[in-house]
């Protein structure tokens, strides 16, 4: 199972929201590029990039710290956030960033995710963010009336590489991760899941690990920056 560390972006700065408010940001590096190599050089695979206005925007707002850190960082990286038609889609692989992760455009617009996998197979990830259940949109500020599980088997046979599943109440708030909802979500889908939201210590991670889904990997943010799980130990026990 993979360790994505997730570097949240808000006007340039690393950032973690709770439950994704913006006006409840803690900022934790002003120099996003210098956070991202801190990952790399701790062993880290892969990186989890979110714009975080560009979500709210509808169009990418923090591309300037994107493309710093993929000039800076040798492993691949994902990015969530204002990516909506297939020109920034293609933009941001062109640049190097190896998946973008559509979640919006999944709801709204789910020919794109289609066109999209199949234009640039294995580069293509389907966010899917929920509130009890139903998924969100636009930066989690609008909800649907649409489950889970529908919105991802809608993609089973569309080819995209991943599902990152986020739980926004547990989002920031280091209570935990829902594994009850993350599993039976791995269970109904043969796409990788990644889970997201709440991953805050070891036992957490060993918990996701274990919980009878294959999931491809889990992402952690606050936990990182504030220490409460040492990365180092986390990659090990993962890797063993």
């Amino acid at each position: 199972m993979i360790l994505y560390p997730a570097i949240d972006l808000k006007d340039g700065q690393a950032v973690r929201l709770l439950r994704g408010e913006m006006d409840k940001a803690t900022v934790f590096n002003d120099d996003p590029t210098a956070q991202a190599r801190a990952f790399v050089e701790a062993g880290c695979e892969w990186l989890h990039l979110v714009d975080l206005n560009g979500a709210f925007a509808g169009t990418p707002v923090n591309a300037a710290p994107v493309e710093a850190i993929l000039a800076a960082c040798d492993i691949p990286a994902q990015l969530g956030g204002g990516i909506r038609d297939m020109a920034t889609i293609e933009g941001w692989l062109t640049k190097g960033l190896s998946r973008v992760i559509l979640g919006t455009v999944a709801v709204e617009n789910p020919d794109l995710v289609r066109d999209a996998a199949r234009e640039f197979p294995g580069h293509v990830a389907v966010g899917i963010d929920a509130r009890n259940g139903m998924v969100a949109t636009k930066g989690w500020a609008e909800e649907t009336d649409v489950q889970v599980t529908d919105l991802a088997r809608s993609f089973e046979d569309a080819g995209v590489a991943a599902i990152v599943y986020t739980d926004i109440n547990r989002d920031g708030a280091m209570q935990g991760p829902n594994i009850d909802a993350t599993a039976a979500l791995a269970h109904a889908v043969s796409i990788p899941v990644i889970a997201s939201g709440g991953v805050s210590s070891l036992e957490d991670l060993i918990a996701l690990r274990d919980c009878g889904a294959q999931l491809n990997g889990a992402i952690s943010g606050r936990a990182l920056y504030d220490g409460a799980l040492d990365l180092k130990q986390a990659l090990t026990v993962l890797r063993g």
